[in-house]
């Protein structure tokens, strides 16, 4: 699969950065796919049992699966080589950028699309104060200009080792056409994506639904400023507009669907209570809330629950295991939603599986576990979680 970004906002790179960009991929590759195999073999052989001949019983949550495997070797070479890898991936974006800024800026000004920055806004410590992801300077590098979404997009495609689609859009593909599948009567007018970066994921809701009105909020201001650009240079109309998700500007029952992809492990308990609620209030009778997000700690063993976990421990997220030890019907229900209303489900990643796979996901005929090794775990076969609920 392909690393490099098949659209005209991105930033150029040079055949040595390509290079680059490719080893940090593969390297990201191995790291994901054989060392994590490694590490759980070390596991299941050494650290299992340890934990169980001095518990008498085996890890039972994913904080013992980590307790129980620091100090294996496998973990330590799996754990040094991913934090390593990390901080590679930015590095080998950086300079690109940097030589392209000013041919990006003039690109922006020539088609710099639907966009509304709030300078009065005060952005979250969450969002400025903590390199997220590793990632120098996180979503406020650059200040309003385009730096922090161009190295995010062109560093999210060599992170992604391709998974994530050529254009960084497998998870809102896969998503948005399970969902249009599934409720073929649904006929949204208005969708609303919360916390979207650079949008990678909003465009495939209004390839789904063309004739919807389509926005995209979030609080950090560069990446609008790209995204907006970057939308309007693959011919899609969408709004960008820099607004917190827990406190959304928009009237009572004013949109048809709220929509977030790997956005609320990001927030802290309470932001996340009052995004649910905001999305809640805004959404009409009849309208839907989805999230793709990581699959919960509840329903995973003990070290695929770890497994994911990891990124709080080493990755600076620093909510990203709180989140995934919340219930997501409980946290619905709390924001409002009816629990019968309440559904989650997995999809099949459309540009793996194809669009068949996604049919079939979406009609029941093959419904996967939430358990499962592969879902959520960005590697080979890869599959996406999500959950939602109706507004009655």
């Amino acid at each position: 699969m392909t690393v490099e970004l098949q659209h005209p906002m991105k930033a150029d790179a040079t055949a040595e950065e390509v290079a680059r960009g490719r080893f940090v991929s593969g390297m990201r590759g191995l790291i994901l796919n054989d060392l994590a195999a490694d590490m759980r073999d070390g596991y299941e052989k050494r650290a299992e049992p340890a934990f169980r001949k001095e518990h008498g019983r085996a890890p039972e949550t994913s904080r013992e699966a980590h307790q129980a495997l620091r100090g294996d070797p496998a973990f330590n070479i799996y754990s040094a080589m991913r934090v390593q890898a990390q901080k590679m991936v930015w590095a080998s974006v950086a300079d690109g950028v940097a030589r392209e800024s000013d041919r990006l800026a003039a690109e922006a000004a020539n088609a710099p699309g639907s966009l509304a920055l709030n300078p009065d806004l005060e952005v979250p410590r969450n969002v400025h104060a903590v390199d997220v992801h590793l990632m120098p300077g996180s979503y406020v590098r650059g200040g309003d200009g385009l730096e922090a979404g161009a190295v995010y997009d062109r560093g999210l495609a060599i992170f992604s080792m391709g998974l994530m689609g050529a254009n960084l859009d497998d998870i809102g593909l896969s998503m948005a056409n399970y969902i249009k599948l599934r409720f073929p009567d649904f006929a949204p007018k208005r969708i609303l994506d919360t916390g979207c970066t650079i949008g990678h994921n909003t465009l495939p809701w209004k390839l789904a639904y063309p004739d919807a009105e389509v926005i995209a909020i979030d609080a950090a201001p560069g990446p609008l400023a790209y995204g907006a650009a970057r939308a309007r240079m693959q011919d899609q109309d969408v709004h960008f507009e820099q607004m917190l998700a827990d406190d959304l500007k928009f009237d009572d029952n004013s949109m048809d669907v709220v929509w977030s992809s790997m956005f609320l492990h990001e927030l802290s308990k309470k932001q996340r209570a009052k995004v649910l609620s905001e999305a809640y209030r805004v959404l009409k009778p009849g309208g839907l809330m989805v999230h793709m997000e990581l699959p919960p700690n509840g329903e995973m063993s003990a070290f695929d629950g770890f497994y994911l976990d990891w990124d709080s421990y080493y990755n600076n997220e620093p909510y990203y295991k709180g989140f995934r030890d919340e219930n997501p019907p409980e946290i619905c229900a709390k924001a409002g939603f009816a629990e019968e209303d309440f559904f989650q489900f997995v999809v099949p990643s459309i540009g793996i599986y194809g669009e068949d796979a996604v049919a079939k996901a979406a009609t029941g005929d093959a419904q996967e576990a939430v358990g499962q090794e592969t879902v959520g775990r960005l590697a080979d076969g890869v599959m996406w979680f999500g959950f939602g609920a109706w507004k009655r």
